[in-house]
């Protein structure tokens, strides 16, 4: 057997308890579920027996994970892009595009907030648009303090200073169009004519 493929097996046991401890579930109750002996269960959990596919698929619907993050594999050589989010301040950012350089897309949640706590100004380069889809977008940009409303849009020079948060004690989704360079977002309002 390759050493690759043992060292996974190997590695399933500890796994499988891990899973169901963390769900509070009795070998009996697994047991039940999958239809495996409690103590084929026991040994493939203690790592004195390898699981074999017919094991593996049932234990892998019964602990609600895929096959791959039951056995841990390595990830494949998909193409798609699996973006994952990050919170930092209380606002959640969703990259939405991945590529080096150019305007980059992000759909940013804001949670409910007090719309009279004192904005932090910022400044930076770059040049940004902003779209509301839910909930009300407190901008403050410069002298200027607004209320995005679902539907509005704002474009601005990032050196100017500005702020935006939750406008109220609802929660605010909005879309960012982002350019490090300045790059400004090109918006056509109807073709161009021959």
């Amino acid at each position: 057997m390759d050493d690759d493929l043992g060292r996974t097996l190997d590695a399933v046991g500890p796994r499988l308890r891990a899973l169901r401890k963390q769900r509070e579930t009795t070998l009996a109750a697994l047991s039940a579920a999958t239809g495996i002996s409690v103590s084929t269960l026991s040994r493939l959990e203690s790592g004195d027996r390898r699981p074999t596919l017919e094991q593996l698929l049932p234990l892998a619907r019964a602990h609600g994970v895929t096959l791959d993050d039951l056995v841990g594999a390595p990830q494949t050589g998909d193409p798609r892009i699996h973006l994952r989010p990050a919170t930092m301040n209380g606002m959640t950012v969703i990259p939405l595009t991945k590529r080096a350089g150019g305007i980059q897309a992000f759909k940013m949640v804001i949670g409910p907030g007090d719309g009279r706590r004192a904005p932090e100004l910022q400044t930076h380069e770059g040049y940004e648009w902003l779209y509301v889809l839910n909930g009300r977008l407190r901008t403050v940009l410069g002298d200027h303090d607004l209320i995005l409303e679902p539907g509005e849009a704002a474009e601005f020079d990032t050196r100017v200073p500005h702020w935006f948060g939750a406008a109220d004690t609802e929660p605010v989704e909005f879309l960012s169009l982002f350019g490090t360079q300045g790059e400004r977002a090109h918006l056509r309002a109807r073709p161009r004519s021959h």
